[in-house]
């Protein structure tokens, strides 16, 4: 990272060269929120999605992004240019920025972090996840808040359990995984994912938008977490993890040969592609 080029306090400069302040609310008291997308042969994918996703969990904390949209993707691409890793991740956070008092939220900070990644294969080819249920349901799920708690206290249980990831439940039904989007397959072969209490992302809204547009049946709808016995299948989906099948749930056994998955695959891997293109 200490040759890698970030964004902060209002200027690109070497990563090894910034540092947070201590009296920022993202220190002080764990408030902020953030937004994280692909950058593919140096283009930022599906970034005015990120950007609008971006103001809209700021405005539903009550904070004011100090740049409007169109300077942050300046910023962007001007630091996807001066790092040149055609394939990395891009973290947009916006902090609470500094307090007086450590609790009020005055003015709050935009950084943005580049890492490299692994370049994914367009084969769908991923080995399947186990999940753990745990009941929990985040504050703000419609936010994408930089508050991971739970996820990462629930670590050593994961490991424990021999899993992959976690999937939150709440009074019996499926919200979503800390990082991911989930999606059933019914025993009626409909994709299924939770319309309410979880963050939308925009993986999870390119995959609606394409399988409803190829005939594959859409429900927006509760999950009870008992529907996971007559399953045809599941997946969990986000920017970085595309689509991976998830195999067992707790200790029930959930099936990975449904052509859909293939299909579903296949049909975001095409939106990626079309939109490098334009």
């Amino acid at each position: 990272m200490e040759n890698i080029s970030c964004y902060y306090n209002e200027q690109i400069s070497p990563f090894s060269q910034t540092g947070m302040s201590l009296n920022d609310l993202l220190i002080q008291r764990g408030y902020g929120i953030f937004d994280y997308l692909r950058v593919v042969d140096n283009k930022p994918l599906f970034v005015q999605d990120h950007l609008d996703r971006l103001y809209q969990s700021a405005a539903i904390m009550h904070m004011d992004v100090p740049q409007s949209k169109e300077s942050i993707l300046k910023i962007v691409m001007e630091l996807v240019a001066k790092n040149d890793m055609p394939y990395s991740g891009l973290k947009l956070i916006v902090s609470g920025g500094d307090s007086s008092d450590g609790y009020t939220l005055e003015q709050p900070r935009l950084t943005i972090i580049q890492q490299p990644l692994p370049v994914p294969s367009n084969h769908f080819s991923v080995s399947p996840f186990a999940l753990m249920s745990h009941p929990f349901q985040r504050q703000l799920p419609q936010v994408k808040t930089t508050d991971y708690l739970m996820a990462i206290y629930l670590q050593p249980q994961l490991k424990a359990f021999g899993g992959q990831d976690i999937l939150y439940t709440h009074e019996g039904m499926i919200r979503e995984c800390p990082r991911s989007n989930f999606f059933l397959i019914s025993e009626q072969g409909h994709i299924v994912t939770a319309k309410d209490q979880v963050l939308k992302g925009i993986t999870r809204k390119n995959i609606l938008e394409e399988a409803a547009a190829n005939g594959i049946n859409i429900q927006e709808r509760p999950i009870a977490l008992e529907e996971i016995h007559t399953a045809k299948g599941a997946f969990i989906a986000s920017s970085t993890k595309r689509i991976i099948p998830v195999s067992q749930i707790d200790t029930t056994t959930i099936p990975t040969d449904s052509p859909i998955l293939q299909k579903v695959f296949d049909l975001l891997v095409q939106k990626e592609q079309a939109y490098l293109k334009a």
